[in-house]
């Protein structure tokens, strides 16, 4: 049963509670007034990345959807918000051999499901490469294996979902790319999943960190990466 928007799910609470108080009141404040936060002490570093070699640019089109898994998802649905052209992000689970999938169930790490995210984005305003641009440069951290930070196990792995096999091409070829000119101090982890299959997260996690600015698994994990999103990327803000 899906725990209600009050009681979030416990795996993360204990991670940062001493942080809590007074560094996640002076960062939460901004949010609450609906302004954009600055740089933390202590932001996440970005990676400089170039751009997909063999990714077409933007194109005006009928609205298109991307599938990406990273770590826990609500950092990654704050970033990917914020990209102009983006119309949409859930929250959910992505792959898996399951026919259905909650929180509880994925958490068990046995139904093969990644938290991930599903955006709903106009390609000509932004392109499937500038969004896996971003993916890999600051939305986690794609060399690591089934984990990401303080969370562990196969649904934190790094992928990107697609049944479409042009989309398949090119971003294994972008994992080439990336490798082949030695930007990550280890090989890219990340796996190009042949799979469209997404279930939405429960109420709860969708819109998390905007909703909760002040969770100390999100001041500490989401708010650092989502400041270094922006400044890194001013030219795909909304």
């Amino acid at each position: 049963m899906a725990r209600p928007p009050q009681a979030p799910p416990p795996r993360r609470w204990h991670l940062l509670i001493p942080l809590a108080g007074a560094l996640g009141g002076l960062l939460a404040l901004p949010l609450l007034l609906g302004r954009r936060l600055p740089l933390p002490i202590g932001a996440a570093q970005a990676t400089e990345l170039p751009d997909p070699a063999q990714a077409p640019g933007r194109r005006a089109g009928p609205a298109q959807v991307a599938v990406l898994a990273g770590g826990c998802f609500w950092g990654m649905e704050a970033i990917f918000e914020e990209i102009r052209g983006v119309q949409r992000v859930d929250t959910g689970y992505a792959g898996g051999s399951a026919s259905s999938a909650t929180y509880d169930q994925v958490s068990r790490g046995s139904t093969g499901h990644a938290e991930g995210i599903r955006i709903t984005y106009d390609p000509g305003q932004v392109s499937y490469g500038e969004l896996l641009k971003v993916f890999f440069a600051v939305a986690h951290d794609p060399t690591e294996v089934n984990r990401q930070g303080p969370d562990v196990g196969a649904q934190y792995r790094s992928a990107i979902f697609t049944a479409d096999p042009a989309l398949q091409r090119l971003a294994r070829a972008y994992i080439r790319q990336l490798d082949g000119a030695g930007v990550f101090p280890r090989p890219i982890a990340t796996q190009v999943e042949a799979s469209d299959r997404f279930f939405p997260a429960e109420a709860y996690h969708q819109d998390f960190v905007q909703r909760n600015p002040a969770h100390p698994y999100v001041v500490v994990h989401d708010l650092p990466k989502l400041a270094t999103f922006r400044a890194t990327f001013p030219e795909l803000l909304r």
